[in-house]
């Protein structure tokens, strides 16, 4: 290792629905966040693990900064403003296809409170109009003018190379904290947890989202093939049947997407069991987001 190895931790904060999770598949180049267009789909603290020849960028994927609606919300947003505290740099991510709003502001005034540097990622830059690319970009500097600006897509990876220099160079020399191959620091029934949440996310209507989440109770290795046993909680009946399906379709369908994602995880096939169970709200209850992961971080 050189003695100009540059490493340490980067937050990823911004609105809901901006790119977080996607930059951070990108970054690390595989999927180790889950995505979907709901918003705050980002629940737990996410490490993803960029090891670079000259450094290594540790990504702490936060859930979006929103305004929040019960105890969990509560919670996300917390521990969210507890990692800027805690990391060498802020990437400040916004969605370069427009100008800078309310909620953009809302967190450049409290980031301008922070002592970390920020720089400012403006994602989705291949889906702005050529026209208003200067105006936007403006309208982000204006949020806070002593941070570095820079335009990207986590989608077509354009401009992502240069994102990774410019971290690099924000970050301390230091040692690789992590080993080489490694892509993120989560254990491996939380991804499959959340790659079961997240088909979830994608197949079922409004209602059901924000109410759901996913405990993995039992993983069995054997020689031939991987079995999983997971609950879906939900916390009311009518999300349950929503949830099943008509004659147990949607289910079906969820565990057979979730099962195919899960087999490149494992690298081998994968037998995944379902159950569905109604935990009236769970969200607001403390010592149910307690037994799922959902804590106050320190």
């Amino acid at each position: 290792m050189s003695d100009d190895f540059r490493s340490g931790f980067v937050a990823l904060i911004g609105r809901p629905n901006v790119g977080k999770s996607t930059l951070l598949n990108r970054l690390v180049g595989q999927k180790v966040a889950i995505t979907s267009p709901v918003a705050q789909t980002t629940r737990n603290r996410l490490r993803g693990i960029l090891t670079l020849p000259q450094g290594q960028i540790i990504l702490v994927d936060t859930p979006g900064i929103h305004k929040p609606h019960h105890r969990l919300g509560e919670i996300l947003v917390q521990n969210a403003q507890g990692v800027v505290k805690s990391v060498d740099v802020v990437l400040f991510l916004v969605d370069g296809s427009q100008p800078a709003g309310g909620g953009d502001q809302f967190i450049a005034d409290w980031l301008a409170t922070q002592k970390t540097p920020v720089l400012i990622g403006m994602n989705k830059w291949d889906a702005c109009p050529r026209h208003q690319a200067a105006a936007i970009t403006q309208s982000y500097q204006q949020l806070l003018p002593n941070a570095p600006v820079l335009a990207f897509s986590a989608l077509t990876g354009e401009g992502i190379p240069e994102l990774q220099e410019q971290l690099l160079q924000m970050l301390p020399p230091g040692p690789c904290y992590y080993p080489p191959d490694m892509v993120t620091d989560q254990p491996e029934r939380f991804i499959m947890a959340e790659l079961i949440r997240e088909q979830i996310l994608h197949l079922t209507r409004e209602e059901v989202p924000h109410s759901v989440a996913v405990t993995i109770d039992q993983v069995e290795e054997l020689p031939h093939i991987t079995r999983i046993f997971a609950t879906i909680i939900v916390e009311r009946p009518s999300q349950k049947a929503i949830i099943i399906g008509h004659q147990g379709q949607m289910l079906k369908t969820i565990g057979s997407r979730a099962r195919a994602e899960m087999q490149k995880l494992v690298d081998g096939p994968v037998y995944l069991e379902l159950f569905v169970k109604v935990e009236p709200k769970w969200r607001e209850t403390p010592h149910l987001l307690r037994d799922l992961g959902y804590r106050p971080e320190p």
